[in-house]
């Protein structure tokens, strides 16, 4: 495999602004206007979110990661893609160094809503 590049140098002050968190993902849905998207329906405690993934090419089933908690980047505006809005971003891995995704999920079971960092 070859690796994606590292990129810039960014300040600790510019980390700390990224608000990722714990959610499970409660349901997953098709996007009816979209090859590649998504729908997650997301608990993140205090409430849910919908969060549109492309993950309907990269996984065999992407029905599977239904039920299970996973990190997601929640300070980002809403985005409307296909026709529906987005409210934030899965946070997984390997997309950019053209593997099969896998998502970053807490070693155990936390309560949803935790922040990483």
């Amino acid at each position: 495999m070859k690796q994606a590049p590292i990129k810039d140098l960014i300040t600790f002050q510019d980390f700390e602004k990224l608000d990722i968190r714990a959610g499970t993902i409660t349901a997953v849905s098709e996007v009816e206007k979209s090859d590649k998207l998504m729908k997650l329906t997301v608990d993140f405690g205090d409430h849910v979110r919908s969060i549109l993934a492309g993950i309907k090419q990269e996984r065999e089933d992407p029905y599977e990661i239904e039920g299970k908690q996973a990190l997601f980047v929640v300070n980002l505006p809403e985005r409307k893609m296909a026709g529906e809005v987005s409210q934030g971003m899965l946070f997984d891995i390997g997309y950019a160094d053209k593997i099969t995704p896998c998502l970053l999920m807490p070693e155990k079971s936390i309560p949803n809503g935790c922040r990483a960092g």
